[in-house]
């Protein structure tokens, strides 16, 4: 029997009829975060040789799918990661085509190969999430943010173990001050991982066809979110070392679990090294008050450091700008320059060898 796919074609949700749990009525596609902006990209004559399906886990051997009435493991492909959705091709799976991305997270790979490294796609929202002890970091917290602002990705600060912390709103107060310079502002929210906090804390944003997902440092409490708000035990948690409140990798690779309330939840591990590439509006986003005030700098190409009529080493001067702050900005401008600089000459590398293998082989073959 084929499938008939026509309902997919609209962005258009079904409701759940009245004393259905929420997300009941919602067809497999649409709970995965089926909507208009992939549907426009499908053909309709070929939805039953190619539906759609999306990426719910990475592994080495492979990519999990899933869709309406599918879930397949297929062959690897560096292209795509998890979140992505694909226009599945039943009789070769390998040549399933990837459709356009609504937003993407990216770093440059750990190592000395200065690859890039896709991290997840298509993501509505992102809980950064760190802790009220020893694992909270201003620094941290802006590149996971400089990365979401980079991806087109809302962020929303969360604090977990407030339970455990003697002054909760110490952490709260230091984040909203870091909020309060970026663009837009981002909402803080401080919370017990554990119980029924996360549900009613979360609700505006945990609903049906959202993709949302936690990351943070390993042992802030991301996997112990999911938990809560799926009611279950969908990933593994392990506790913190009291002496560092350190974590240790309870989750080990990135997937996406589908909930039964409607949307789609993403873990992630830990991450240790957290490059920016390619982040440079990511980054004047989360710094947006200093990239103002440079705006008022006597030289367009002020580098902030000991040049004359320099706006922003004035208002470090009156008090208006931490020194701290500056630093940290500094760091990261250089960092994304030297990164996205490097991997742009490993491409321009990569293609002049390639060029080089083609002749090779056109003079072979004559």
């Amino acid at each position: 029997m084929k499938r008939d796919y026509s309902q997919f074609l609209s962005s258009k949700k079904t409701k759940p009829e009245t004393g259905q749990r929420p997300g009941a009525a919602l067809s497999m596609l649409d709970q995965l975060g089926w909507n208009r902006h992939f549907a426009e990209q499908i053909d309709p004559a070929a939805l039953q040789e190619t539906p759609p399906v999306r990426v719910t886990e990475v592994h080495r051997g492979g990519l999990r799918v899933v869709g309406e009435e599918i879930n397949e493991l297929i062959p690897p492909r560096a292209d795509a990661t998890v979140g992505d959705w694909l226009s599945f091709d039943m009789a070769s799976p390998k040549d399933s085509k990837l459709l356009e991305r609504k937003s993407l997270f990216k770093r440059r790979a750990p190592g000395t190969d200065r690859q890039l490294q896709l991290i997840a796609a298509n993501i509505d929202t992102v809980f950064v999430v760190s802790s009220c002890n020893h694992d909270f970091n201003i620094a941290r917290l802006e590149r996971y943010i400089a990365l979401a602002f980079e991806a087109g990705v809302d962020p929303v600060i969360v604090l977990t173990k407030s339970d455990l912390s003697d002054d909760p709103a110490a952490f709260e107060k230091e984040a909203w001050a870091l909020s309060d310079g970026m663009a837009g502002g981002v909402p803080v929210l401080t919370l017990d991982a554990r119980g029924q906090e996360p549900k009613d804390k979360l609700a505006e944003w945990c609903k049906p066809g959202q993709t949302l997902a936690f990351m943070g440092s390993s042992g802030v409490g991301k996997s112990t979110l999911v938990n809560a708000l799926s009611g279950g035990k969908k990933a593994e948690t392990q506790a913190i070392r009291e002496d560092d409140s350190k974590g240790r990798h309870t989750t080990t690779s990135r997937q996406l679990h589908i909930l039964p309330t409607g949307y789609v939840l993403l873990d992630t591990p830990g991450m240790r090294e957290l490059q920016m590439t390619g982040a440079a509006a990511g980054i004047a986003d989360v710094f947006a008050d200093l990239q103002s005030l440079s705006h008022a700098c006597k030289f367009k190409d002020c580098q902030h450091e000991t040049e004359p009529g320099c706006a922003v080493l004035a208002a470090v001067e009156d008090g208006s700008v931490a020194p701290e702050r500056l630093k940290r900005w500094r760091k990261l401008v250089l960092e994304e320059r030297y990164n996205s600089s490097t991997l742009a000459e490993r491409r321009s590398r990569d293609k002049a060898f390639g060029k080089i293998v083609r002749e090779a082989v056109k003079m072979k073959k004559r």
